[in-house]
Protein backbone atom coordinates (compact mmCIF):
# COMPACT_ATOMS: atom_id res chain seq x y z
CA UNK A 1 0.00 0.00 0.00
CA UNK A 2 1.50 3.45 -1.03
CA UNK A 3 1.54 6.11 1.42
CA UNK A 4 -1.41 8.55 1.76
CA UNK A 5 -2.24 11.86 3.42
CA UNK A 6 -4.12 10.07 6.03
CA UNK A 7 -0.84 7.75 6.82
CA UNK A 8 0.93 11.26 7.08
CA UNK A 9 -2.18 12.49 9.05
CA UNK A 10 -1.37 9.73 11.86
CA UNK A 11 2.33 10.41 11.77
CA UNK A 12 1.39 13.89 12.44
CA UNK A 13 3.46 15.54 9.92
CA UNK A 14 -0.02 16.84 8.86
CA UNK A 15 -1.82 18.64 10.91
CA UNK A 16 -5.57 17.77 11.79
CA UNK A 17 -8.34 18.63 14.01
CA UNK A 18 -8.13 15.58 16.03
CA UNK A 19 -11.27 14.66 18.13
CA UNK A 20 -10.46 11.45 18.96
CA UNK A 21 -7.58 8.91 19.34
CA UNK A 22 -6.82 5.41 20.49
CA UNK A 23 -4.36 2.55 19.60
CA UNK A 24 -6.45 1.49 16.76
CA UNK A 25 -7.84 4.88 15.62
CA UNK A 26 -7.93 8.37 14.69
CA UNK A 27 -10.21 10.87 14.18
CA UNK A 28 -10.86 14.44 12.85
CA UNK A 29 -12.35 16.88 10.86
CA UNK A 30 -12.64 16.70 7.52
CA UNK A 31 -10.99 19.75 5.33
CA UNK A 32 -13.80 19.81 3.15
CA UNK A 33 -16.79 19.42 5.67
CA UNK A 34 -20.16 17.78 3.76
CA UNK A 35 -22.22 18.72 6.53
CA UNK A 36 -21.57 21.20 9.59
CA UNK A 37 -20.63 17.98 11.43
CA UNK A 38 -17.88 15.94 9.23
CA UNK A 39 -15.16 13.29 10.92
CA UNK A 40 -13.44 11.03 9.31
CA UNK A 41 -12.78 7.74 11.33
CA UNK A 42 -10.03 6.00 10.30
CA UNK A 43 -7.74 3.05 11.42
CA UNK A 44 -4.28 3.85 11.81
CA UNK A 45 -3.42 -0.01 10.35
CA UNK A 46 -3.27 0.65 6.62
CA UNK A 47 -6.31 -1.18 5.23
CA UNK A 48 -7.30 0.39 1.16
CA UNK A 49 -10.66 -0.25 0.78
CA UNK A 50 -13.86 -2.02 2.28
CA UNK A 51 -12.41 -4.09 -0.12
CA UNK A 52 -9.92 -5.15 1.04
CA UNK A 53 -10.91 -6.11 4.71
CA UNK A 54 -11.45 -9.55 5.72
CA UNK A 55 -12.85 -11.62 8.97
CA UNK A 56 -9.98 -10.78 10.99
CA UNK A 57 -10.62 -7.01 10.76
CA UNK A 58 -14.27 -7.53 11.99
CA UNK A 59 -13.00 -6.17 15.64
CA UNK A 60 -11.04 -3.28 13.95
CA UNK A 61 -14.44 -2.15 12.01
CA UNK A 62 -16.37 -2.57 15.27
CA UNK A 63 -14.45 -0.21 16.92
CA UNK A 64 -14.41 2.03 13.98
CA UNK A 65 -18.09 2.03 13.90
CA UNK A 66 -18.21 2.12 18.41
CA UNK A 67 -16.17 5.92 18.29
CA UNK A 68 -18.29 7.12 15.54
CA UNK A 69 -21.33 6.76 17.28
CA UNK A 70 -19.47 7.76 20.50
CA UNK A 71 -18.33 11.00 19.05
CA UNK A 72 -21.89 11.66 17.90
CA UNK A 73 -23.14 11.87 20.87
CA UNK A 74 -19.89 14.62 22.15
CA UNK A 75 -20.60 16.42 19.24
CA UNK A 76 -24.37 16.74 19.46
CA UNK A 77 -25.82 14.75 16.90
CA UNK A 78 -28.53 13.51 19.31
CA UNK A 79 -31.45 14.56 15.88
CA UNK A 80 -29.80 11.92 13.98
CA UNK A 81 -25.99 11.58 11.78
CA UNK A 82 -25.06 9.34 8.86
CA UNK A 83 -21.46 6.94 9.00
CA UNK A 84 -20.54 6.25 5.02
CA UNK A 85 -17.43 4.56 3.84
CA UNK A 86 -16.94 4.89 0.23
CA UNK A 87 -15.28 2.01 -1.36
CA UNK A 88 -13.48 2.28 -4.57
CA UNK A 89 -13.19 5.10 -7.57
CA UNK A 90 -17.09 4.51 -8.55
CA UNK A 91 -18.18 4.54 -5.07
CA UNK A 92 -16.48 8.13 -4.21
CA UNK A 93 -13.65 7.04 -2.41
CA UNK A 94 -10.87 9.60 -2.97
CA UNK A 95 -7.66 8.00 -0.51
CA UNK A 96 -6.47 4.83 -0.46
CA UNK A 97 -6.86 4.57 2.97
CA UNK A 98 -10.26 3.08 4.39
CA UNK A 99 -12.34 5.74 6.59
CA UNK A 100 -15.65 6.09 7.97
CA UNK A 101 -17.39 9.69 7.40
CA UNK A 102 -19.49 10.69 10.04
CA UNK A 103 -21.85 13.42 9.34
CA UNK A 104 -24.47 15.45 10.74
CA UNK A 105 -25.90 19.12 12.40
CA UNK A 106 -27.97 19.08 9.25
CA UNK A 107 -31.29 17.12 7.49
CA UNK A 108 -29.40 14.97 5.38
CA UNK A 109 -31.34 14.23 2.03
CA UNK A 110 -31.80 10.78 0.28
CA UNK A 111 -30.45 9.49 -1.97
CA UNK A 112 -26.91 10.74 -1.08
CA UNK A 113 -25.84 11.16 -4.34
Amino acid sequence: MADTIFGRIIRREIPARVVHEDELCLAFHDVAPQAPVHVLVIPKRPIVSLADVTSDDSPLLGHLVTVASTLARTLGLADGFRLVVNCGRDGGQSVDHLHVHLLGGRRLGWPPG
